[in-house]
């Protein structure tokens, strides 16, 4: 219970408000592809194709696809027992860790990391109707698929029972003929001219998985076991994900193309097009997902306006932006979401099952709790020594600081920033941990 329960909980459809139950109507299958679906986006090749120029070597990009997916795939399944543990959605499940008026700081992170996400998702779903018909189209694009959206965020357990029935099948369809398509193509050596290391590309394809861990619980919530609720989301996602990057590092060696043309590039295989159109239908999948759980987010803070109107302003929002902006930097924005959420999601992982013992206070009393806060700060430090990026006005500051703590040494080769962060976010929030059980006890 996220509140005091004042309303009953509808069996077919989210709750409205915060303060009632979530129905408990979706079991392994249902999640597993639900977030198959998630997993299943045009990003993805973007992504991997961007893995592939980090490392200049196909298999060596295929593995990193790999770690950095299960790094992240196995983020995702702990944030996701969050939620069916706790019935809270995902902002309010963070209760248990910050304390109320400390979950308020994830909360607003998260609400803007979503709407960014759900502006880029519609702006790529534009961008890859364009390359299918003309440009003079993209507005239509844009708004068609901010309406499409919108709509499924208002009603979500009907959109996932949608997604379940039809849209895996045609998707599964379409991923297998540009996966022979690209596979059947002579490979070619990779461009030499943007490799940053085998790390640096781990970091991006984990942050890519990792950024849907603060949605993991609006959906989870709904699970009838933790298990189900892990294994779903984990398998689910993760799986579908390391096809597509995988994807996209194999269209880099074999089309020789880049992550800014790659979609275009699958577009040119024969019935392409066609392929390609039934996965930007399925992409409006991820534009729900951002605009659903932004309205969650923000439920953290009003939970008592109905979430159908939330959804619609976020949404409108959404599509407002994606009107007047262009895609920007997708790199540096997949970096700083891993430099804020993969420390966070470290530490709650480690307190919820380590130290708290799955016994959180996710009610609107819950005390703050510093120790966690300070291992979260402790983690997201960690990741910046090591990996500042490249984000003007930011990294420069990170990287006067890395070169004086490694001595104006490079970061060593093996070290990266995903591994590195997790691992010293877990080890303090388990150790701050037991100082202040100690202390209340």
């Amino acid at each position: 219970m996220t509140d005091t329960a004042v309303r009953p909980a509808s069996t077919t459809e989210a709750p409205l408000v915060l303060t009632t139950d979530a129905p408990r109507t979706l079991g392994f299958f249902d999640q597993f592809t639900l977030w198959g679906n998630f997993g299943i986006s045009l990003f993805g090749p973007v992504t991997g194709a961007l893995v592939a120029a980090y490392t200049g070597s196909l298999w060596q990009g295929l593995l990193a696809v790999v770690v950095g997916c299960g790094i992240g795939a196995l983020v995702l399944g702990g944030a996701a027992v969050f939620g069916s543990h706790t019935g809270a959605p995902a902002m309010a499940s963070l209760r248990g860790l910050f304390g109320r008026r400390g979950s308020i700081a994830p909360t607003i992170l998260n609400i803007a990391q979503n709407v960014g996400w759900a502006t880029m998702e519609i702006i790529v779903i534009s961008q890859a109707a364009v390359a299918v018909t003309s440009e003079r189209w993209r507005w239509l694009f844009v708004v068609l698929a901010g309406i499409i959206a919108t709509t499924m965020a208002v009603r979500p357990l009907g959109s996932v029972k949608i997604l379940r029935k039809f849209m895996v099948w045609l998707v599964l369809i379409a991923s297998v003929y540009l996966f022979v398509q690209v596979l059947s193509k002579p490979v070619h050596a990779l461009p030499q001219d943007s490799v940053f290391g085998f790390w640096p590309a781990v970091d991006l394809a984990a942050a890519g998985v990792v950024s849907f861990a603060p949605l993991a619980a609006d959906y989870t919530r709904h699970s009838r076991t933790n298990k189900a609720a892990f294994g779903g989301s984990a398998l689910g996602y993760g799986l579908a994900a390391i096809g597509y990057y995988a994807l996209g590092v194999v269209a880099v060696a074999t089309l020789q193309t880049n992550s800014d043309d790659v979609i275009t590039a699958l577009v040119t295989l024969p019935a392409g097009a066609i392929a390609l159109f039934v996965l930007l239908v399925d992409e409006v999948d991820e534009a729900y997902a951002n605009v659903y759980s932004t309205t969650m987010a923000a439920h953290n803070l009003v939970g008592h306006i109905d979430r159908r109107w939330i959804s619609v302003a976020i949404g409108v929002l959404a599509t407002g932006i994606a009107l007047m902006v262009d895609l920007g930097n997708y790199t540096q924005f997949l970096y700083l979401i891993g430099s804020v959420f993969i420390p966070l999601f470290a530490v709650a992982i480690a307190d919820f099952f380590v130290v708290s013992k799955m016994n959180w206070d996710v009610s609107g009393t819950a005390k703050f709790r510093w120790q966690p806060t300070l291992a979260w700060l402790i983690g997201f430090v960690a990741y910046q020594l090591v990996n500042p990026g490249t984000v003007a006005g930011w990294s420069p500051f990170w990287t006067d600081v890395q070169q004086a703590v490694f001595n104006n040494h490079p970061v060593p080769t093996w070290l990266g920033a995903t591994y590195t962060s997790i691992v010293i976010s877990m080890l303090a929030a388990i150790l701050l941990g037991r100082i202040g059980r100690r202390q209340t006890a």
